[in-house]
């Protein structure tokens, strides 16, 4: 058993908590995910736009957890192409497509944003 005592009321800690718990996350992370497919669009390398077009998102939320993945369902021959422009690939005749980092960079405003969202929230009054 671990015991600690600290003096105070802790009442700024337990309003800190109970308005955590009952922050509507969802709707935040609505708004981030959309943002984060939009932005993954515009920056996604464009050959016929198949790729950029195929961006969406699932939001998943429960009790202490939440999740954003962003998806795309271009796939040809069970191969994500996204994943490959990303990445880079092999090609039939031996030689090698160097990947293009456009997933990263586009990404992290939307994260730092709504970290900073997510936390004024969790703060504010």
């Amino acid at each position: 058993m671990i015991k600690f005592k600290a003096p105070g009321k802790w009442s700024k800690t337990r309003r800190f908590l109970e308005k955590s718990e009952k922050m509507d996350i969802h709707n935040v992370l609505r708004k981030y995910a959309e943002a984060g497919a939009l932005i993954l669009a515009k920056n996604t390398p464009k050959d016929t736009g198949k790729t950029a077009m195929s961006w969406g998102y699932e939001v998943t939320t429960s009790r202490g957890f939440a999740e954003i993945s962003w998806t795309n369902t271009n796939v040809v021959n069970g191969v994500n192409i996204a994943i490959i422009l990303q990445y880079g690939h092999g090609t039939r005749n031996g030689g090698y497509v160097q990947g293009r980092d456009y997933i990263n960079p586009s990404i992290q405003p939307v994260f730092d944003k709504l970290a900073e969202e997510a936390w004024e929230e969790v703060t504010s009054g």
